[in-house]
C-alpha cells in the first residue's frame, strides 16, 4: 500500500496524468499531433507521422511515415496501446491489422471548416483525458479565428503549391486553400476548377489573380519568388505586375490547425493591401 501511494505521490509531482502515463500514443496527422501538445499530452506519444512537424518537439519522436501510404509494422514496433488518427489517414486496412493485433485505433475527423479544427480539439481531448484543457483551447481558437475580418473582397486570389521543383499545381474548389480563400472573403482565382490541378500558362493568364498565395515549402522547392514569376504565364498576370505575394505555413493553410487563424490574418491583411494599391 506504501509503496502504491509513493508511486501515485510522485506521478503528481511530476505532472504526468495517471491514465496518460499507461498509455503509449502514435498520432498520425499534423493537425492532431498539434493538438495533442497543445492540451500538455505530449507524454503520452511514442510515435508520430511525417505529416507532424510542429511543434518543433514533435519532430524528436520515431517517423512512422507519410500518413497516406502507412504499414502497420512501422506503427507495431512503436509498441502502441493507442493510435490516434485522421479520417484522411490510408490504407484502411492498416488500422484494421492495428484492431486486430490489439491495439486502440481513433479516428478524428477531417473536414474544410473553422468548425472541425473546434471539433477535433474537444475529440482529442476526450481521447487523452484532457477535457477541461481542450474547452479553454477552443475558445482560444474561436477568439483568434473572430479576429479575421470576413467581408467580401474583390480580390482574386491564386493558390500555388509545388513541392517538387517543376510543375506546380493550383488550388480549385473541394480544397482546404480554397476553404480559406473563401473564409477571408476573396474569391479563388481558379473556382472553375476543381481539386489541385495543374495549369497551363492560358490558365493562369485567364485566372487573373491579383494576390498569389504560396506555401514555405513550395517556395523552397522553386527557389525563390524570381522564379515564381518566371513560371508560365506569371509575368502576365496583375499579381506579377504588382509583385503582390505572400507566403505561408503549409500545415496552417494546409491542414486546417491551431494556427490557420494567424496565418488566415496575414492573408486577409495581404488581399486588403492589394484592394487599396
Amino acid at each position: 500500500m506504501k509503496l502504491v501511494k509513493f508511486l501515485a505521490f510522485l506521478t503528481a509531482c511530476i505532472g504526468l496524468n495517471p491514465a496518460l502515463a499507461q498509455e503509449r500514443i502514435v498520432s498520425i496527422g499534423g493537425d492532431v499531433t498539434e493538438i495533442i501538445y497543445a492540451l500538455g499530452a505530449e507524454q503520452a506519444l511514442v510515435g508520430r507521422d511525417s505529416t507532424s512537424i510542429a511543434p518543433l518537439a514533435a519532430q524528436q519522436l520515431p517517423d512512422v511515415g507519410y500518413m497516406r501510404q502507412l504499414n502497420v509494422e512501422g506503427i507495431l514496433a512503436l509498441k502502441p496501446t493507442k493510435v490516434i488518427s485522421s479520417d484522411v489517414a490510408q490504407p484502411s486496412v492498416v488500422f484494421e491489422q492495428l484492431k486486430s493485433a490489439g491495439v486502440t485505433v481513433e479516428r478524428v475527423s477531417f473536414e474544410y471548416t473553422p468548425e472541425s479544427v473546434i471539433q477535433k480539439i474537444q475529440r482529442v481531448g476526450s481521447l487523452v483525458n484532457k477535457p477541461q484543457q481542450a474547452v479553454k483551447l477552443a475558445e482560444k481558437f474561436a477568439n483568434e479565428l473572430k479576429a479575421v475580418s470576413t467581408s467580401p473582397l474583390d480580390v482574386r486570389i491564386l493558390f500555388i503549391l509545388n513541392h517538387a521543383g517543376s510543375n506546380y499545381m493550383a488550388a480549385g474548389k473541394n480544397t482546404v486553400a480554397d476553404s480559406i480563400i473563401r473564409l477571408i472573403g476573396a474569391t479563388n482565382a481558379m473556382q472553375n476548377s476543381i481539386r489541385f490541378s495543374p495549369i497551363s500558362q492560358e490558365g493562369v493568364i485567364a485566372a487573373r489573380p491579383d494576390l498569389l498565395v504560396l506555401t514555405k515549402m513550395s517556395l523552397e522547392s522553386l527557389g525563390s519568388i524570381d522564379k515564381v514569376w518566371s513560371l508560365p504565364g506569371m509575368a502576365l498576370t496583375p499579381a506579377a505586375k504588382k509583385k503582390n505575394v505572400i507566403v505561408l505555413d503549409d500545415l496552417a493553410v494546409l491542414g486546417f490547425t491551431l494556427t490557420t487563424p494567424t496565418e488566415l490574418l496575414k492573408m486577409r491583411q495581404a488581399a486588403e493591401q492589394v484592394r487599396h494599391d
